[in-house]
């Protein structure tokens, strides 16, 4: 699978504005990075390429910069970083917007912000409609393991266990930067072509959590309610939060209820690019379960939710509560 700004441009199409926004700075590194390659010849990219800070260059300095055609090249590339520091600077605005509207040919100009969160600004609105707007969000826990197996496979040449990738993203968390330095390390460490096992993780002296959150999941997705009560308090002595796993266990059970519903392939519908990776653990689940019982447990879960964030009891007595109430029911119905 293309990672994202491969796939925008296959879209899009080359030259022009790029706008490049969200609060990923890796992938949004990547993708500058990614622009820049697909437009600029080695043999001349001394020549055509300027690498700016906003923060750092006055208007004139920048309008001149954006002046510049190419030299012995199709194209000439100018990336402007930290677009947010000629946010409140009027004269410096309109002047982007308007080169935005019309960019001159061979050029290409690739800017890059963090928009400041709830920001309702016409300048960011304008650069949007504008521009070739690609919008970079941090990934979701969700995401992290899809994303560990797409790139060692596809950058890395080498294949990543699941396991693995569970393993690597409990351990380091969603830094995407220190995920892909560690990749790296252990796909040196099995050659090209070789496989990457969890086994391979913990030799490399990875501290692994001793409860792995998704395998806490899958426990109430499996059923095994018993087990999900053992690991509870393990989880939440991790670091864990009372209502951050509920919210993941929210979403792990509406996914079963999608399999249970409308089966494998609406499952797959539903799924963002990076997290099809749980179709293989969600679908076996999904069988053990019926609509009626999803529903149940979707509200059980609302309900305790909402006296965390409401009430003073603790989260992992009302988490308890919950899994009991699973438990019973579930020897009720056998």
């Amino acid at each position: 699978m293309l990672d994202p700004a491969r796939r925008f441009l296959e879209k899009e199409g080359k030259g022009g504005v790029f706008f490049l926004h969200g609060d990923d700075e890796f992938r949004k590194d990547e993708a500058v990075r990614v622009i820049v390659d697909a437009h600029l010849d080695p043999a001349t990219r001394d020549f055509n390429l300027d690498m700016l800070r906003a923060s750092e260059v006055d208007g004139e300095r920048l309008a001149s910069v954006l002046a510049t055609p190419p030299l012995m090249a199709e194209w000439r590339v100018v990336v402007v970083r930290d677009l947010e520091a000629v946010a409140s600077n009027a004269r410096a605005r309109t002047f982007l917007v308007e080169f935005t509207s019309a960019p001159p040919a061979g050029m290409v100009v690739v800017l890059v912000a963090t928009i400041p969160k709830g920001s309702k600004a016409r300048f960011w609105k304008d650069l949007k409609a504008k521009s070739r707007s690609l919008e970079l969000m941090s990934l979701s826990h969700d995401d992290v393991p899809g994303w560990l197996l797409e790139r060692a496979r596809d950058t890395l040449g080498v294949e990543l266990e699941e396991e693995a990738a569970l393993a690597l993203s409990a351990a380091i968390g969603s830094d995407l930067g220190v995920l892909e330095q560690e990749l790296k390390k252990l796909s040196g460490f099995v050659g090209d072509g070789g496989t990457v096992t969890r086994n391979d993780v913990e030799a490399a002296g990875f501290q692994l959590p001793v409860q792995d959150r998704w395998q806490w999941f899958d426990f109430v997705g499996e059923r095994r309610f018993a087990e999900a009560l053992a690991g509870l308090p393990i989880l939440l002595g991790q670091g864990e939060s009372g209502v951050g796993l509920a919210i993941q266990l929210g979403s792990h059970l509406l996914r079963i209820g999608v399999a249970v519903e409308g089966g494998r392939a609406a499952l797959e519908a539903v799924l963002q690019p990076h997290q099809r990776w749980l179709v293989r653990r969600l679908d076996p689940q999904a069988r053990s379960w019926t609509v009626d019982e999803v529903s149940s447990a979707l509200d059980g879960l609302l309900r305790a939710d909402r006296l965390m964030k409401a009430s003073g009891v603790s989260s992992e007595t009302l988490l308890e509560e919950w899994l009991l109430g699973m438990l019973v029911r579930m020897r009720e119905a056998a």
